[in-house]
């Protein structure tokens, strides 16, 4: 079974991509959601969180509140190293536990940061989704409620779509004017007929 990377910055529209995908039958593994919930339930990763964070980072009920990590993480390149540092390792092997359960042709991995973490050793290709710079910031203010500051403070911490697509197998353009049914599609067929 191959397994193909799915990366993009901020904004590209790599979830657009996958629902895409997931309409063709293709099982998709969303490390971002995961690792959200990695964070929410797995008690040693908490622990681990809480630890190298401090208990400021809890809410009123004992929950690691998102916002107030993100606040911390995503203004400091060197406490996101920490953070990933926990998580990366605890979702990756989450990955190779549900890679087990599944019997396709392919599967796909989507992973905002699948270079920079270091996930792209356990996929075979990469697909990277790309859009024009603008198009993404609006995208994610209008997704995530956030001041173009914000959103530009969070790609800063990214790879650039000129690094993925040196480093990647396929791209596929999600500008509002290509289309994206026929790209995916045509990825696809390449995919299934290996």
């Amino acid at each position: 079974m191959l397994k193909l990377g799915i990366t993009g910055g901020i904004g590209s529209g790599k979830t657009t991509i996958c629902k895409l995908f997931e309409l063709l039958g293709v099982p998709v593994y969303y490390a971002d959601e995961e690792s959200k919930k990695i964070l929410d339930e797995d008690k040693l990763v908490k622990e681990q969180v809480i630890k190298m964070f401090g208990s400021s980072i809890l809410n009123d009920s004992g929950i690691i509140d998102r916002k107030e990590l993100a606040a911390i993480v995503f203004n400091n390149k060197e406490q996101l190293e920490k953070l990933n540092a926990i998580l990366h390792p605890a979702v990756g092997q989450h990955f190779e536990n549900w890679l087990k359960k599944q019997n396709t042709a392919y599967i796909l991995k989507e992973a905002a940061i699948l270079f920079e973490s270091g996930a792209y050793k356990q996929v075979d290709k990469v697909l990277t989704v790309v859009a024009p710079l603008e198009l993404k910031i609006q995208r994610t203010m209008k997704r995530d409620g956030v001041s173009k500051e914000e959103v530009e403070r969070r790609m800063q911490l990214q790879m650039t779509d000129e690094e993925k697509i040196k480093r990647a197998d396929f791209v596929i353009i999600n500008n509002e004017q290509e289309l994206l049914i026929p790209q995916v599609f045509s990825l696809n067929q390449q995919l299934v007929n290996k």
